[in-house]
């Protein structure tokens, strides 16, 4: 069993507080938008069709998925912090516009904790920086004496996205220079330009990549969780590796506008831990390398979560002077 929580966070975050289980407050059946910050394909739009369906039942609604992608998903995040808290549009709150764009966006249009009512946690899932099978880096030491002679190219979901920072972190702390940054609007078309050689090498969670890594079409040459994955246990960590700051999950919740009406709220709430224990969920999560919480993040515990976050990534940003345009 994975450690779920790969920042480290102390136990006290991990405290869910209790919630009421109160029918929920829309005035009639209709339908709820579900964000998706990032283009089909990826973590976000994969978890949240999964959970999508299921949670519409709980509630009596129908749910949708609506990506909006751009901008490492500050452009969906900033639409439901403006959206009315009237329940009808919920967002898959997620690490790169909720816990790494403060740092390194300077007018950011939203704050990513007061701007939205966060209700929990759903999963978890590390990131790894991923090249083809044909490709002549066989470990992560020969990728960075590229990194620090003639450059290579890694790609991510976006400038702003938490792969772009572990990129840059790595180059850093690595003292390869030449990592030279390629985002595009999404996993999906980064991918593609992997495999037709565009670009040498992918940071990208592990969710949407698991097949491919299991049928030897893509090698993983480090992973960003704390210990080596029970599904990958011939991939070094990058703290294993000596690079111990490219170290994080991404994770993925669900959460609302700011204002909420409570029952709505409390409705929701009550349902995520059925949701991400449900055992067929759980299993598909677990193949995807995507690990809910143990025990449930809800609540005032998934906030906290979400602010130590942007903490420590926004002073990651700063001593690396990272910025976004």
């Amino acid at each position: 069993m994975q450690r779920r929580h790969l920042l480290g966070l102390s136990a006290g975050l991990l405290a869910a507080p209790r919630v009421a289980t109160a029918q929920a407050a829309w005035p009639g059946r209709g339908t709820i938008r579900l964000v998706a910050t990032f283009p089909p394909g990826g973590l976000a739009d994969t978890i949240s069709r999964l959970v999508a369906p299921v949670l519409g039942q709980a509630i009596g609604q129908n749910v949708v998925i609506e990506n909006r992608a751009g901008a490492g998903g500050t452009i969906g995040a900033d639409m439901v912090a403006k959206a009315a808290p009237d329940g009808y549009t919920l967002i898959i709150s997620h690490a790169s516009p909720h816990g790494i764009a403060p740092g390194i966006y300077p007018q950011l249009s939203y704050d990513p904790v007061a701007d939205f009512t966060h209700l929990g946690m759903l999963v978890d899932t590390p990131s790894a920086l991923l090249v083809m099978a044909r490709s002549p880096y066989r470990d992560l030491a020969q990728f960075l004496e590229a990194g620090r002679g003639a450059g290579v190219r890694y790609g991510s979901s976006g400038v702003g996205s938490t792969t772009h920072l572990f990129g840059e972190v790595l180059a850093r702390d690595a003292r390869a220079p030449k990592l030279d940054h390629v985002p595009y609007r999404g996993s999906a078309p980064a991918l593609q330009d992997l495999m037709s050689g565009a670009i040498e090498s992918f940071f990208d969670p592990l969710t949407t990549n698991m097949a491919m890594l299991r049928d030897g079409t893509l090698r993983a040459l480090a992973v960003t969780s704390e210990r080596r994955l029970d599904a990958l246990p011939d991939v070094p960590t990058f703290a294993e590796l000596g690079l111990p700051r490219v170290t994080a999950g991404v994770w993925i919740g669900i959460s609302g506008p700011k204002g909420l009406p409570a029952p709505i709220a409390e409705r929701i709430t009550a349902e995520i831990p059925k949701i991400i224990t449900r055992p067929d969920l759980k299993t598909r999560f677990v193949d995807l390398a995507s690990y809910p919480p143990e025990p449930p993040l809800l609540g005032d515990a998934y906030v906290r979560m979400i602010a130590d976050y942007v903490r420590v990534w926004t002073a990651v940003a700063r001593e690396a002077n990272i910025v976004a345009s």
